[in-house]
This record gives C-alpha cells, structure tokens and sequence, in this order.
C-alpha cells in the first residue's frame, strides 16, 4: 500500500508545517515525491475533505480531524478522564492534560486549559520529549521497573538539587515516589506535575498532570498544591475505567459508491487506494479494537481490501492487532493534523466555505447565532459589488425580521404556534424581502450540530436591484444549502471531541 504510505507522508509533513499550510512546490521539496505524485495525493485529499486548495497552497481542513477521532473515541482512557480533568481544572485552576506513551515520546490525549494571557501552548495530539517532561519520567520508570511504586515522599527542600535533569535520574525519583515533575525543562518558566494512571492490574496506562508558570508557582510549590488533587483524579478516572465507558457513536459506513463516482469524475487523479485507506483508519473507533469482519462492515469495503489497508497501517505504526486479532489506532494517529486543527473556532470552520459560495453567487454571505432577542454576526464574507450589504462580525440585528434569525428561531420549541416560523420550519429556509431594511433581501439556512439541532445560520444577502427573490430561492438557495452541509461536515469532525469549534 505505498499509495497510502505517500499520502499519509504528505498529510504529516503538512501537519507539521507553520499553520498547517505549505505549497505544493514545498512539499514535493520536503517529501521527496515527484509532483504528479503531491498532485494526485492532494487532489484526492481535497476530494474527501481532508485538505483544501488555496490557490497553490494546500491546507489542512477540519475533516481530516476524523482520523484522530477514530483514536480518541476507541480510548477508554480518554473518555473516563474527561470529566477529571475538567473538574481538576477548576478546583486547581491550572491547566491540565492527559498523556499516554507513544513510542519514545509522550502524547498528549486530552486537556483542560485554562486560559490566561501567558497560557499553555500545548494541544490534543502534540507530541513531547519523555526526557524533558513530567509524564516521560513516569513512563520511563514504568518501563524499567514494569510497575514503580507508589510512594508518595515530600517534595526536597532544594529542586536544583532534589530534581534530577536527566531522565535516568528523574525516572528513578518517580518511581520511589510516585509522582514526577517537570522543572523547566521542557521550556524555561514552566513547571508541571504528573501522576500516573493505573489499570485494574498495575500497568501504568497513561498520566495525568497540571502544568503551570513560574510567575504563579515554583516546582515545589505548585507539587505541594497539586498533588492531592491529581492522586484523587487518577483514583477517580481508575474507577471509571474500571466501570467501563460507553463507545461514541460512529459516523455512517463509507459511501463506496462515492468512492467510485470520484473515481469516475476524477479518473486517474483520484487514489482510490488512499481513500479506501483513510476510510478504515477512521473507522477504527471501537474500545477494545475490532475484527477484520467489523471493519469490513463499517467501512463497506471487500474482507481482502479492509485487510490491505489494516495490514499497511499497521506496518506504518497508526494501528496494531492483539492477539484476538482486533484491531486499534495507535496514539501516533494524533500526529496526523490533530494538533493543528484542535483549536479551530466556528469562524475559521466556517469561513473557508462561506468565501466558496461568495465566489459562486457574487453575493456576500454571512453566519451568525441567537443572542437573546437579537441575532449576532460570528462570520462573514463581503462581496466585491459597488452596491454591498455593509456588515461585520459582532454586529447585532434583531432576529425576527432577519432571514438567519428566523431560521434559529424556527429550531426553537413552541415554532409551530408562529405562521411563519412554522412554514420556515417546514421549508428549511427563509427569505426576507426588505423587511429589515428597503432594498435588501436575503435568504438563510440553518447550521445543524452532530445532534441535528441549529446552532448557526448561513445566508446570502443581496440588493434588491440585483436580485429578485426568486432569484435568490432558485439561484441562490441550491448553493447556499450546499454550502451548508460543507460547513456541518467540517463542524461534525472539529466538534466531536472539541466542543470550543461550535458557535458562540
């Protein structure tokens, strides 16, 4: 499966760049591959959503998230510890994550930061050196002992000396104590404890530690504050394992007939062997792994293709098979974009997609959410006309005599009783004519959650001299609704297992 090996090497390498962006002339130079070859792999990528064209720019997109969902979701360890974490975070009010070992690193799984104006950099799926971090000397005294005890000795009086620097050193204070820290040694001026995570029989599966500043606390003192908290939250994430958690629910099989019509319209610049790939990564979402026969079923793959493509991820170190002969992602599945994309906001999910249509209906577009009685501009894309619709982001307009807030306020309990919230509910769409002001006129759809429920508004608002509203209902809606479900696509994987995607 070189095809996938190439394409998963050119998804890392973009992953890895400075805003998760290169040009296609970069990456063949940093890859090494020919450039019919970047061509073909980004077309294909750009095709399933994973990356978008900019020009000759190629840039990671908020689909491609799906990959690490697949890992995040089949991790017990990181749904019991969610809820830790936020409740460490508060009563500690510090910033505080989740790690698990990934091969000689420390990966970071989840978090709970807290923001600050000199706040932690890190993200879901960044990858640290186990010889400068807390959670890396934990690991490396799992490793050398099989299971360190769990002492639980005062901090020393002296960190210079107390702290070992080295890893050999520091693993050996984890394991007569119990815990581990990080002493700047990652970066100057930050400070981090860690605790392990223990299974039902000992084995250290993974940490949990707070990180902070020296402007607020020194080693010592911020192990002194810490400690107890973080001993109780790993006690509590134990027991919540222990109990066992409840899968996510996992996304629709794949469309393979999809598959074949991109084949089709594409011909050979679509890799289907990359999107068949891809597909059973993605699919990979069950704790406790899943059979060649389950995966085939997921993905709606031949029992022979689902085979080549597990047999290639795991050989290239994104899954592994137990001796059950079940499949699961590895945490190197993070690295694949994850990092980059975990911070995405809904204006910069929503953006991308909203210039497209701009470019298409030559008519600005717009997002926005219910605030109170009003509706407020979260995102928006300006057309290059003479006469425009001269409106920013934050701007406020009451809801009922605007298109996007009718279609939120038609989501609400109790519409039906309205006449017109009810035929907007029953149509999908709404548009006013120079209702808010003469001459404008505007048509909106609604923005659905993973839940279905509408959480934004998307519209295209034009002058009256330019458009007719049949116009707009005929010409523009088609696309606008397009737009739409681009945009709660991306929304559906950025939100999965960052909730701060969604509007606010």
């Amino acid at each position: 499966m070189a095809t996938l090996e190439r394409g998963l090497g050119v998804v890392r390498v973009l992953a890895g760049s400075p805003r998760g962006r290169m040009t296609r002339g970069d990456l063949v130079r940093a890859t090494g591959l020919a450039r019919a070859t970047v061509d073909r792999i980004a077309a294909t990528l750009v095709h399933l959503g994973h990356l978008r064209a900019e020009g000759s720019d190629l840039a990671l997109a908020p689909r491609l998230l799906e990959l690490g969902n697949a890992y995040l979701a089949s991790d017990p360890l990181v749904t019991a510890a969610r809820p830790t974490l936020r409740h460490l975070a508060e009563e500690l009010d510090e910033s505080v994550s989740l790690c698990v070992p990934d091969g000689d690193g420390v990966r970071l799984t989840a978090q709970r930061p807290r923001r600050r104006a000199m706040a932690v950099a890190f993200r879901v799926g960044d990858l640290l050196p186990a010889e400068s971090c807390a959670p890396g000397a934990l690991f490396a005294a799992a490793r050398n002992t099989g299971n360190p005890s769990r002492g639980a000795g005062p901090a020393p009086e002296d960190p210079a000396e107390g702290y070992p620097r080295d890893l050999a050193g520091r693993a050996a204070l984890a394991e007569s104590r119990g815990w581990a820290v990080d002493d700047q040694l990652i970066e100057p001026g930050l400070v981090a404890v860690a605790v392990p995570v223990r299974g039902e029989n000992g084995t250290v599966l993974g940490a949990v530690s707070v990180t902070s500043h020296t402007s607020r606390h020194s080693a010592r003192s911020l192990a002194d504050h810490a400690l107890p908290g973080l001993r109780r939250g790993a006690a509590e994430i134990r027991e919540a394992l222990a109990e066992g958690v409840r899968p996510t629910p996992a996304p629709a099989p794949v469309d393979t007939e999809a598959l074949r019509t991109a084949k089709a319209e594409l011909g050979p610049d679509f890799l289907q062997s990359l999107a068949r790939g891809l597909a059973v990564l993605a699919s990979l979402r069950e704790p406790g792994g899943q059979t060649l026969s389950e995966v085939a079923a997921a993905t709606g793959l031949a029992r022979a293709t689902a085979r080549r493509c597990l047999l290639a991820l795991c050989g290239l170190g994104y899954a592994a098979v137990s001796e059950a002969g079940r499949f699961s992602p590895l945490p190197r599945v993070l690295e694949l974009g994850c990092s980059a994309l975990a911070g995405l906001t809904f204006e910069q999910i929503a953006t991308p997609h909203l210039a497209d249509l701009v470019e298409r209906v030559r008519d600005s577009a717009s997002a926005s959410v219910l605030d109170g009685d009003d509706i407020r501009y979260v995102a928006r894309v300006a057309t290059t006309r003479i006469i425009g619709v001269d409106l920013g982001v934050g701007t406020r307009l009451p809801s009922r005599p605007t298109s996007m807030g009718r279609v939120l306020l038609a989501d609400r309990p109790g519409a039906e009783a309205d006449p017109v919230l009810e035929q907007v509910r029953r149509q999908g769409h709404a548009l006013v004519d120079q209702e808010l002001e003469e001459g404008l006129r505007s048509v909106a759809v609604p923005v659905r959650d993973r839940s279905g429920r509408a959480v934004a508004a998307v519209n295209v608002a034009a002058h009256a001299a330019q458009r007719t509203a049949e116009e707009l209902r005929e010409e523009v809606l088609p696309e606008l609704a397009a737009a739409a479900r681009r945009i709660e696509a991306d929304l559906a994987a950025a939100s999965e297992h960052f909730p701060e995607a969604l509007p606010r």
